[in-house]
C-alpha cells in the first residue's frame, strides 16, 4: 500500500513537472515570436524611411511645380484684366483672392500623396474656417468691405478722398483685402479698415474729369463794385487753365459787417484745382492793389453817448 502512494505521488509529481515544463516552453515560444515582429519591424524601418523620404521628395518637386505654375495663372490673369482696363485696386484684389485659392488646391493635392483623404481635409478648413470667422469678425467685416469696394468702385487707386468723420483723407495708393492705404500730402501713409470705409461717407474729390471751383473775396464799402468783378473777369479770361467755354460767374455772396464779398464760380479740370486756386487768390490781390480795390480788415464802429 505504501509503495502505491509512493508511485501515485511521484507520477503527480512528474505530472505537475511536464506542466511547468509546457508552460516554460509556452513562454519562450511568446518571447521568441515578439522578438521575431520587432526583428521584422525593424527589418521594414529602412524600406518604410526610404519610401517616406522619396514621397517628401516628390511632395517637394510638386511644390515646386505647383507654385510655379500659380505664378504662371497669376500673370496671365493679370495680363487679361489690365488688358480689359480693369481698375489697379481691382487687380490687386483679384490677384490675392485667387493666390490663396490656388495655394489652398495646391495643398489639398499634396495632402493626398500622404494618404490623407481630401473630403476631410476640405472638412477640417470648412471646421477651421468657421472658427477662425468667429474669432476674427472685425476682420471678416474689412474683407468683406473691400469687396464691396471693389465692386462698387467707390474709389480707385490715385483718387483723393476724405473720409466721412473726416480724421483721415489721402491719395489711395494700395486697396488690399482688409485695409486701403492712403498718402497725405505730407507723405504720410494711413491704414484705413475696408470695414470703416464701406460703412461710412467717402468724398472722392477726384472722382470726377472737373471741378468747378468757388473764390470769395471782400472788398470795401467804398470800393467800386462793378470795377472790382470786372477785374476778376478779366482775370479768368486770362488763365489758361480756366475751362473758358463753361460757366463763368462774377457776383455779389454777402454784405457782411466790413466788406462786401464778391463770389466767383467756374470750372478746372480736377488736377489743377489747387495750382490754379492759389495763383488766383495772389492774382486777385495784387490786381486790387494795383487798381486801388481795397480789401478791408474787420471793423467795429464805437458810438459814444454822453
Amino acid at each position: 500500500m505504501q509503495n502505491l502512494f509512493l508511485t501515485t505521488i511521484s507520477a503527480g509529481n512528474l505530472t505537475g513537472l511536464v506542466s511547468d515544463m509546457n508552460i516554460i516552453s509556452d513562454s519562450e515560444s511568446l518571447n521568441q515570436e515578439k522578438i521575431s515582429i520587432v526583428e521584422k519591424y525593424l527589418s521594414t524601418i529602412p524600406e518604410k524611411l526610404l519610401n517616406l523620404g522619396i514621397r517628401i521628395l516628390i511632395v517637394a518637386i510638386l511644390f515646386i511645380i505647383g507654385v510655379q505654375v500659380i505664378r504662371f495663372i497669376r500673370k496671365i490673369i493679370n495680363r487679361s484684366l489690365t488688358k480689359a482696363a480693369v481698375e489697379t485696386g481691382s487687380v490687386n484684389f483679384i490677384d490675392a483672392c485667387v493666390k490663396v485659392v490656388l495655394y489652398v488646391f495646391l495643398i489639398v493635392i499634396l495632402a493626398g500623396n500622404f494618404g490623407i483623404d481630401a473630403a476631410s481635409i476640405v472638412a477640417l478648413m470648412g471646421s477651421a474656417a468657421l472658427t477662425i470667422g468667429l474669432s476674427f469678425q472685425g476682420s471678416l467685416s474689412n474683407f468683406a468691405g473691400g469687396v464691396l469696394l471693389l465692386v462698387s468702385k467707390t474709389f480707385k487707386v490715385g483718387d483723393y478722398i476724405i473720409e466721412g468723420s473726416g480724421k483721415n483723407e489721402g491719395t489711395v495708393t494700395e486697396i488690399g483685402l482688409f485695409y486701403t492705404k492712403l498718402k497725405t500730402i505730407d507723405n504720410k501713409i494711413v491704414i484705413v479698415p475696408n470695414g470703416l470705409l464701406a460703412n461710412t461717407t467717402i468724398v472722392n474729390a477726384t472722382g470726377m474729369e472737373h471741378r468747378r471751383m468757388e473764390l470769395v473775396v471782400g472788398i470795401s464799402y467804398r470800393a467800386d463794385i462793378e470795377k472790382a468783378k470786372d477785374l476778376i473777369i478779366e482775370l479768368l479770361h486770362k488763365e489758361s487753365k480756366v475751362e473758358h467755354d463753361k460757366e463763368m460767374l462774377v457776383f455779389v455772396t454777402a454784405l457782411n459787417s466790413s466788406s462786401v464779398d464778391i463770389g466767383t464760380r467756374f470750372w478746372i479740370r480736377t488736377e489743377d484745382y489747387w495750382p490754379v486756386r492759389w495763383a488766383l487768390l495772389e492774382k486777385i490781390k495784387k490786381t486790387f492793389d494795383e487798381n486801388n480795390v481795397e480789401i478791408p480788415f474787420n471793423q467795429l464802429d464805437v458810438h459814444m453817448h454822453p
